[in-house]
């Protein structure tokens, strides 16, 4: 792994703490294990091996269909008696061969993120989201003897686009959302997914929880995801000027990698069941005018690359449809009862984006 993500690894595990001892001689079974945040979970449970669970490691099940290429770090970490890897689409029926595992944690984070491409793939985002949820939920239940978390990763996309008075945007909010536009394939099955593990809690007493997650950057986070922190990146290392397809005055808080992963994991560990949380940060809320303006000074510090900031109308009709006008978290419940406590600040975030991004210019558009 990068240095960035293991000096990140090293921060989750010591702001986790004792936390991370319930994994001992525990499994732990993650979808999308191979994807932005999957290798930020990946990276956390092997180093909680070999720093705090010596002599009682995690075993560490990762289910990946690797649609957009398996990485080097993949076949180095399979290596390890404590890992297993499955090539596997979440969507479809699960291999049986997980039947004779004992499962202590299972997390979900498969699925399309970026917009252009869960636009692109709209049936493909809709399956991962509630007909592989639903296939892992019926794998819990037949492990329920065992079963101590189940994490969903859905979206702060659920919310929509929140009236005013609902910004921060609390847990409780219904949302405003649209469920026939061009982004309803990924809003809509991520509040149907929190609705299947809302029931199969109320009816099964599985411990599941939902996180949302509020705009997650970071390293890993592919050059050629298309969304808005590597598309600017893309452009700089390009040495092309940043080119805004809106006004840029909608906002936005963005949250590290870093400290969003210890916030699943406290949700995993230690919430009860049947919640939703908010993840991410409730400041600074800017522009995305503003974050141009911050990766490109940035770039040029960290990178010595410099490049200006230019307006330009997208040939995409549907482009800016039901895109939100602000996006802010209300995180006090997580505050209150995890003790979340996102740390990095944007500027030093995206210097740490930076230096990733220096080192890792492949560009795949799958």
């Amino acid at each position: 792994m990068h240095f960035i993500i293991e000096e990140d690894g090293e921060g989750i595990v010591r702001e986790l703490s004792s936390d991370l001892d319930k994994l001992r001689g525990r499994t732990v079974l993650a979808t999308g294990f191979s994807g932005f945040v999957g290798t930020y979970i990946s990276n956390l449970v092997l180093r909680a091996n070999r720093t705090v669970l010596k002599g009682e490691p995690c075993r560490f099940v990762g289910i990946d269909n690797f649609a957009r290429g398996r990485a080097d770090w993949v076949d180095e970490i399979a290596k390890s008696p404590a890992v297993t890897v499955i090539d596997h689409d979440i969507s479809q029926r699960l291999p049986h061969a997980l039947d004779a595992l004992r499962v202590d944690y299972i997390l979900h984070a498969a699925s399309i993120a970026s917009p252009t491409y869960y636009r692109l793939h709209p049936i493909e985002t809709m399956d991962a989201n509630v007909q592989g949820l639903r296939g892992l939920l019926d794998f819990a239940l037949k492990h329920r003897d065992t079963l101590r978390g189940f994490l969903f990763f859905s979206s702060s996309e659920v919310y929509g686009d929140p009236t005013p008075e609902n910004i921060p945007t609390p847990e409780t909010y219904t949302g405003n959302v649209s469920f026939s536009g061009p982004r309803a394939c990924y809003d809509e099955a991520k509040r149907f997914g929190e609705t299947l593990c809302v029931n199969f809690h109320r009816v099964h007493g599985l411990p599941i929880n939902s996180v949302r997650p509020f705009n997650n950057y970071g390293p890993g986070l592919k050059l050629g995801d298309r969304r808005v922190i590597p598309d600017f990146f893309r452009d700089v290392l390009a040495k092309k000027d940043i080119v805004l397809l809106s006004d840029g005055k909608p906002t936005r808080t963005f949250s590290y990698i870093a400290d969003a992963v210890a916030g699943y994991f406290k949700v995993l560990l230690s919430a009860p069941g049947g919640e939703a949380f908010n993840i991410g940060v409730d400041k600074p809320e800017i522009s995305i005018r503003e974050l141009a303006e911050a990766v490109i000074k940035v770039s040029a510090e960290v990178l010595d690359i410099r490049v200006e900031l230019r307006f330009q109308q997208s040939d995409d009709s549907a482009y800016l449809s039901d895109n939100p006008l602000r996006r802010c978290p209300d995180i006090s419940k997580a505050r209150r009862l995890l003790n979340f406590n996102p740390r990095t600040t944007l500027a030093e975030g995206l210097r740490r984006t930076a230096l990733w991004y220096r080192d890792n210019q492949k560009i795949d558009d799958r």
